[in-house]
């Protein structure tokens, strides 16, 4: 590529990841030089005194991007040339997998996770990883959101003295921050979607079960899921896309003025009235412009946690077994901590021992079978519930979507009095009417600023 033939892009940054890969495939811009962007930012705002959202970089980035830059084939591919980072509980071969945990600090993934390769089979580049709440948030109760033994504590790239949410923190900063324009989290009950909402970006995170959840250090196999992390819901559902087997079918907005909304009001009185006032700002322009709306109570549902407590040990035992790790047991991991109290038990391990005792350790448990069918019944009556709306909206604290395994989708909704983002949450009981929703509703939705790093 010589001089005028080529148009410099001026800043990445300012790119969503559809862009970028318009820009690579149309020879704007170059993927090592997209990636030593990425790589310089980081450099410049990362790190433990910057926002330490960076576990580790795949030193064969750059090579990758080389051989990809000199292809002539292979750039049909849906996500040629993406820089992606991934969680840092998501096996990368050749990288460490830890959740977090120096308990884990030798386990070096061997193989891909199958999302990992389906992203690479769709042209992406992983770019690295990323730190997070130590084992998803499910080390001890009042464990900062962020804080890994590890990687130390994620900071929010709008205000370091605000929480950047957790477990998938780390991936939710870094798009915040610039360092890439899309990452890989996972979600069990808003590590995902929750994470997007304070560091004003876009999150997904597909139905329960959708994704292969293999090679994923877990919590719960019922309730765990990857999701996407991007700047808007159209790179969010690229991403997700690009980590499924076969590739979604393509979807379109819909018409605002055949758009049905429900209103979750489930707990809305415990929300700030600037947060209200948000809403209603959203809500009074999309019904000016024709958009239905009615009011439903879907609740906060506290058997969410006895599943996560009965699902745990035998989970994560299953992965560690065939894993590198040299610690194969939950008991060996407890081990570990006490043995190491000053590094390790900075905030405790309640989560920890609770799965050593016998609640814990069976799945014939008869609060465990109780959750499921309480789940069970639950997802019926929302999804009969759900069924003549398009979406759903949560206005108040509730946990629904995730105890029942249904989709939901972060979008970025304004900024607040304080100059840190604001965002709303989707579920619904039909993924293509979600997303073709999600995508009618990002365009009322108030610009988020980028963070002045």
């Amino acid at each position: 590529m010589k001089g005028c033939d080529r148009i410099m892009v001026n800043d990445p940054n300012m790119m969503t990841a559809s862009q970028l890969i318009h820009a690579i495939k149309n020879r704007r811009i170059g993927i090592e030089e997209l990636i030593n962007f990425y790589l310089n930012r980081i450099s410049k705002y990362d790190g433990i005194n910057g926002l330490n959202t960076i576990a580790e970089i795949d030193d064969t980035a750059i090579k990758q991007a080389r051989a990809m830059d000199a292809k002539k084939t292979g750039s049909d591919l849906s996500l040629f040339g993406l820089p992606i980072l991934v969680k840092d509980n998501i096996d990368v071969c050749g990288l460490h997998t830890t959740a977090g945990s120096l308990a884990l600090s030798d386990n070096i993934a061997s193989k891909d996770a199958p999302i990992v390769a389906n992203l690479k089979k769709n042209g992406a580049i992983i770019l690295g990883k990323t730190n997070m709440t130590e084992f998803a948030n499910y080390t001890t109760q009042g464990m900062p959101c962020g804080y890994s033994s590890r990687g130390g504590q994620v900071k929010n790239a709008y205000d370091k003295t605000k929480s950047p949410g957790g477990s998938s923190s780390g991936s939710a900063v870094a798009v915040s921050a610039g360092f890439c324009a899309a990452a890989v989290g996972t979600d069990t009950s808003f590590s995902v979607v929750g994470c997007a909402t304070d560091n004003g970006v876009t999150g997904l995170k597909p139905p329960a079960g959708t994704l292969s959840s293999v090679g994923i250090i877990p919590i719960a196999h019922t309730l765990d899921s990857a999701g996407a992390l991007t700047k808007d819901f159209q790179d969010a559902y690229m991403i997700y896309s690009g980590m499924c087997e076969k590739p979604l079918d393509n979807i379109l907005p819909l018409k605002v003025n055949s758009l049905h909304v429900a209103v979750n009001i489930f707990n809305q009185e415990q929300v700030s009235e600037a947060q209200l006032k948000k809403y209603d700002t959203l809500f009074k322009r999309l019904k000016d412009d024709g958009a239905n709306f009615a009011e439903i109570s879907q609740e906060y549902v506290p058997y969410q946690q006895d599943i996560m407590s009965c699902e745990f040990r035998k989970d994560l035992e299953k992965y560690l077994l065939n894993s590198n790790a040299s610690l194969k047991s939950i008991s060996d991991i407890v081990e570990f901590y006490e043995s190491n109290p000053e590094q390790m038990m900075r905030y405790g391990i309640t989560y920890l021992k609770s799965a050593l005792s016998s609640v814990s350790t069976g799945l014939n448990d008869e609060l465990y079978l109780k959750a499921l069918a309480e789940r069970k019944k639950l997802k019926k009556q929302v999804l009969k519930q759900l069924q003549e709306y398009d979406v759903c909206i949560m206005t108040g604290p509730t946990n629904i979507m995730h105890f029942t395994g249904l989709p939901s989708v972060a979008l970025k909704l304004g900024m607040a009095e304080d100059n840190t983002p604001r965002g709303i949450i989707l579920y619904g009981s039909d993924e293509v009417r979600l997303y073709s929703a999600a995508l009618t509703i990002e365009k009322y939705c108030q610009e988020v600023t980028r963070p002045k790093l």
